[in-house]
Parts: structure tokens; sequence; C-alpha cells
């Protein structure tokens, strides 16, 4: 069986790969704490990066993908450059590999941290990617000893941050928080 990801749509109901890149094809490729994420496809191969570089045109290609609009490049490079943890989530590809998914955190990363910019491709969503995206995110937090997580969020995905465990902002509008227990 190939482990060459296709352009088949994704299988919604299953998040198991039964491809893997071997730690140093990753590392190679990712980075360190790069990480497989699970895949709806055993043909697909997910990973999560803290590291690899991004083409910011691509990453505003993701972004416009969820409706949000168009940003300068040199603002979206500044914002990249001053914050704490920056991940990618990419459809692997030995030749290429794709930006399907990102988040970002900015914050002291002792005391508290503020996520944004949370998508994944619109192609890519209802597959449980979101949630794999925050897991690595808030543990990646965790190991730093941040203690308290807010992020922000259109009021349309609220109810996504909620299932998960984020405690929401009395008004329940735009902003919930987590904690470090």
């Amino acid at each position: 069986m190939s482990c060459a990801a296709g352009s088949e749509q994704l299988d919604k109901t299953v998040l198991i790969s039964s491809c893997s890149l071997t730690p140093e094809v990753l590392e190679l490729a990712y980075g360190k704490a790069s990480r497989e994420c699970p895949s709806p496809n055993e043909q697909l191969i997910l990973v999560f990066s803290q590291t690899r570089a991004f083409d910011l045109v691509e990453l505003e290609q993701l972004l416009e993908s969820v409706g949000w609009r168009r940003r300068p490049i040199r603002r979206v490079r500044k914002a990249l450059d001053h914050s704490l943890i920056k991940v990618g989530l990419w459809r692997h590809d030995p030749r290429l590999p794709r930006l399907v998914g990102f988040a970002r955190c900015t914050g002291d990363g002792v005391l508290e941290a503020t996520v944004w910019d949370v998508a994944i491709h619109p192609f890519y969503q209802g597959v449980g990617l979101g949630k794999h995206l925050m897991v690595y995110l808030l543990d990646a937090l965790r190991e730093m000893g941040t203690e308290r997580v807010s992020l922000f969020a259109d009021p349309g995905v609220v109810a996504f941050y909620e299932n998960q465990g984020w405690t929401l902002e009395p008004q329940s509008h735009r902003c919930a928080f987590w904690y470090s227990n």
C-alpha cells in the first residue's frame, strides 16, 4: 500500500493512519517537536510542526479559505516573528508539503498565553483535525509551564472550544479560557 497523498475525498468517519514517517524523516522535513497527526485516510500523512518555515502566501491562502480577509504580508510576518508558538499542520508530500492547518500563540509562556488564528482548510474540516491541533498546541504550552490560556474566536465557533472543555467568558460571545490543572 502506498502512503502517497491522493486527492480523493476524505473519509470523515475514521482518524487512523497505517502509514507513518520515521523520526529521522520527521525531524529532517519538519524540525524538532514535530509529530504526526491522526489522519482521516490511511494514505494521508499529516504532521504538526512548530519549526517548519511558512510560505506567507500559502498561509494567507489558508486563512482566506476559512473566510478571513487578507492581511498585508509584512504585518503577518511581524505577527509571526512576535508569536510565542506557531504551529503548522502539514499534508506530507516528500516534494512539497502543503499547509492545511495553522494556529499561533502570543504571551509570556509562563503565566499566560493567547491563542490566535486557528484555521483548518475547509476540505479537511469535520474530521477532528482542529481538536488535534488544539491538543498539540496546549501540550506545547503545558510543556512551557503556561498556567492560563485565553483565545478569541468568531461567535460561530465558540461551541467548538466549549465542547473541548474551554471555560467561556460570562457573555459567551468571543472569549474562552483554559487552565492548567
